[in-house]
């Protein structure tokens, strides 16, 4: 459908809406469609499928169908068209940044770094394939007896909104190194960069093998179920991830998934002030107004140093003003859809009720040219306690919380005293201590004198509700191969 209104320089929108399976488009069965409108102007970008039970019958046979005949491709040449498809991406890296940030409403510049995540993710698990290997175990002169990985088949991901395009197209890398079929299901509130990796690439793959379909809660729980999918993924919340897991429940899938945090950035006296503040308003990712299941929302202050460290967040925080996502100036996005910003107003709500200080933000920025979106102001709390709502709740918005601690013991027990699990930040010059505390914080992903950044071939994934399993390595391509022994008698047959 044409729009009536302008759309930003160098927008290039799907021409696609369908649901793509069995090496084409297909329109919903149920006929339904999505308006996808830009959470920063308000305005529609353009429609997307709404996928129903029928819907993914469909798409998951022809998965079935194309696994049979992926499975028997030899690896290597696997990897060579998983390379085809990162150079693809490369190639329309920066069209593929400017659409998400006009749907997801993440600031352009970042998204650009975003497609060559996904890109480098293919090319990391193309590089992977020979080492899908089993071993031999010693059984005399009469015997081998050995073992190999083989697919497990139709395999389905659902990812989330903060990063539409690196998720759709770099999740997607290891299950299909691996042999298996594959079905994306990107996030309802950004699915156009998810329709348009299905228009470039989706002839890559032989017919079946890569599948895409747009649609809400119903698609998804479908996908979990669905006795034809052999494993399902998730990127969401812990709430979500729950509704998964019961979904494949029934039929006892292997399910990973990488959900919430609620992280703890840990500053020892000995930490030089600067560098902490700095990490502080890095690790929570303002850039994505918050929008990130790894942001440091919790900030714990030694005493002695806690002052200096809130002036110094203060003055860096003037970094990130909320401004148009598709701007390459601008350093602060929007919130992704109205339900969520509804969602972040009502927690700086609450933690004015419950006492806590503001220090900055609190609510829209007052700029008129942004009245019309979703934006909020980076806001920090002081004199926060380990109670209150913002400091015990995940947000999934740009709200931090600081905290003020004395007595090593008790802020350890505070910062384990959440269900999550996912990301933890340490500041100390004490080498002993910081070896002590990782290993005594509970979380998957512990960065000493550093945060947020991820290390390709290491493992990231939580703890307790942050989570099962783990992406971005070696771990994740096995997970998605199944051991199979295999004994074998070499005794003559009589002897």
């Amino acid at each position: 459908m044409p729009l009536d209104h302008p759309v930003p320089t160098g927008l290039v929108l799907p021409q696609r809406n369908g649901l793509f399976y069995d090496g084409a488009w297909h329109a919903p069965l149920g006929g339904r469609m999505s308006e996808s409108v830009s959470p920063a102007t308000g305005k529609p970008l353009g429609q997307a499928s709404v996928a129903l039970a029928e819907d993914v019958d469909a798409a998951v046979a022809a998965a079935q169908a194309g696994f049979r005949e992926w499975r028997r491709v030899p690896p290597l040449e696997r990897a060579k068209i998983l390379r085809r498809i990162a150079a693809v991406i490369r190639e329309h890296g920066a069209e593929l940044a400017m659409l998400d940030a006009a749907d997801g409403g993440n600031p352009v510049t970042e998204m650009r770094s975003d497609a060559d995540v996904a890109a480098n993710l293919l090319e990391f698990h193309a590089g992977l394939v020979t080492e899908m290997k089993g071993h031999s175990v010693p059984m005399g002169p009469d015997a081998v007896n050995f073992t190999m990985r083989q697919p497990y088949g139709v395999v389905a991901r659902i990812v989330a909104f903060n990063h539409p395009f690196m998720f759709s197209a770099g999740r997607m890398a290891a299950p299909l190194a691996a042999g298996n079929a594959v079905i994306m299901k990107p996030p309802e509130q950004a699915p156009l960069s998810g329709l348009r990796l299905a228009e470039l690439v989706g002839g890559l793959l032989p017919r079946g093998v890569f599948g895409l379909i747009t649609g809400g809660r119903e698609a998804g729980e479908a996908l979990a179920a669905h006795p034809g999918v052999a494993m399902v993924t998730l990127i969401g919340s812990v709430p979500t991830g729950r509704a998964v897991m019961r979904g494949a429940a029934e039929r006892l899938k292997p399910v990973l998934l990488e959900l919430g945090g609620k992280n703890a950035l840990i500053a020892f006296p000995d930490a030089d002030p600067d560098e902490v503040a700095a990490g502080a308003v890095q690790g929570m990712n303002y850039t994505w107004c918050g929008q990130s299941c790894g942001s440091m929302s919790r900030v714990f202050l030694h005493d002695s140093i806690h002052d200096a460290v809130v002036e110094r967040i203060r003055a860096r925080i003037a970094h990130f003003r909320p401004g148009m996502p598709t701007d390459p100036a601008t350093t602060m996005g929007a919130i992704v859809s109205r339900a969520q910003y509804d969602r972040v107003l009502g927690y700086i709500e609450a933690g004015r009720a419950e006492g806590a200080r503001l220090l900055c933000g609190g609510g829209p920025p007052a700029d008129p040219a942004l009245r019309d979106g979703l934006f909020i102001e980076p806001t920090v709390f002081t004199g926060v306690r380990q109670s209150m709502r913002i400091a015990s709740e995940e947000i999934f918005g740009p709200v931090q919380s600081v905290l003020r601690w004395t007595d090593e013991a008790a802020m350890l027990a505070e910062v384990n005293s959440v269900e999550y699990g996912l990301t933890c930040a340490i500041y100390t010059n004490d080498v002993r201590r910081a070896h002590r505390m990782a290993a005594e914080v509970e979380a998957g992903y512990v960065w000493i004198n550093k945060v947020s950044t991820h290390f390709l071939g290491t493992p990231f994934g939580g703890w307790k509700q942050s989570g099962i399993g783990r992406d971005e390595c070696l771990e994740e391509l096995l997970f998605f191969t199944q051991e199979k022994n295999v004994h074998v008698n070499l005794k003559a047959h009589g002897a």
